[in-house]
């Protein structure tokens, strides 16, 4: 089976680095879970809000516009929406698959040892 981006899902990685664009639109290609673009680019106003209600716990969200002018993190959600954590792992196993073969750096907030994060991924600090 082979899943594609909605319009919606490009849309929302406008202003996200193209390595973490080329990493998700390869992903969706070898994928057992179909997935969709939650947020990628992030205002400092919605971060601020999200540290608030303690969906975040860091304004040094890599959502934020970076001094190269992008977002360096997306939020993926298995389609449908879904918060069960089975979900999330093939979803993960994609974007790793992917990330391995475009032979760019990657990390998975769900690897985290601490306050892990299903949705996130990003491309990692000090190489972006």
């Amino acid at each position: 089976m082979s899943f594609n981006l909605s319009r919606k899902s490009l849309g929302r990685l406008e202003g996200v680095h193209p390595d973490l664009v080329s990493i998700v639109v390869l992903a969706i290609t070898k994928t057992t879970q179909d997935f969709l673009v939650l947020e990628g680019l992030r205002t400092v106003e919605r971060q601020k809000k999200l540290v608030a209600k303690g969906a975040s716990t860091t304004m040094n969200s890599r959502h934020i516009k970076a001094a190269n002018g992008y977002g360096h993190a997306v939020d993926l959600a298995p389609y449908p929406i879904s918060w069960d954590w089975a979900r999330f792992y093939p979803i993960a196993d994609a974007m790793k698959a992917a990330a391995a073969e475009l032979k760019i750096s990657l990390e998975w907030g769900g690897d985290w040892t601490s306050f892990k994060d299903g949705p996130h991924f990003q491309l990692p600090r000090g190489e972006y």
